[in-house]
């Protein structure tokens, strides 16, 4: 029951930030470009692969954009552990150092299986929602409703650690 109502105040606030009305839905899209930023707030990253408090926290779309500038205008004003945002977009893997969350799609030259072996074990938050690899959160539309899976064994070999209120959010959480 409480996870429903978190969900319903989080699809609240994504609806207003989004600009619609209450009683228009945002597109499935939308939302996601929403959840991203968000996540960072439950993840914890090893000491040493976050940045100094003057450096700011990177989310990166590595691959295909599905987003536009809907990614940006989530992450505007948002902060993570005070850090602020900024939204880097990259063609391939070998960049993925400088990232602390990423949005892992295929692209013309690589699959999202390619990218995320690319990524390989760093403390990379890796988020996809391509039907056939998984990256720590998956994307999935259930019921009409966009909601996640969650490997929390992926998480740990990277030295991440998911709060148990993401998780009880999860519609799967693989241990």
């Amino acid at each position: 029951m409480r996870a429903r109502r978190i969900i319903a105040a989080i699809l609240g606030v994504i609806a207003l930030a989004a600009g619609t009305p209450a009683a228009a839905q945002p597109t499935d899209i939308e939302v996601k470009a929403e959840f991203l930023p968000r996540f960072a707030r439950y993840v914890t990253w090893p000491g040493a692969a976050m940045p100094t408090a003057s450096e700011p926290f990177v989310l990166c779309i590595l691959g295909a954009d599905p987003f536009g500038g809907l990614v940006d205008k989530a992450s505007r004003g948002q902060t993570v552990g005070g850090r602020r945002i900024i939204v880097k977009r990259l063609s391939a893997a070998s960049g993925a150092d400088a990232c602390h969350l990423a949005f892992v799609a295929g692209s013309a030259t690589r699959t999202t299986a390619q990218m995320l072996a690319g990524i390989g074990r760093k403390p990379v938050l890796t988020v996809t929602d391509d039907g056939g690899q998984r990256g720590i959160i998956h994307f999935s539309v259930a019921g009409g409703r966009v909601r996640f899976f969650i490997d929390q064994a992926a998480a740990s070999e990277r030295g991440l650690t998911i709060s148990s209120r993401l998780l009880a959010l999860a519609i799967g959480v693989k241990k």
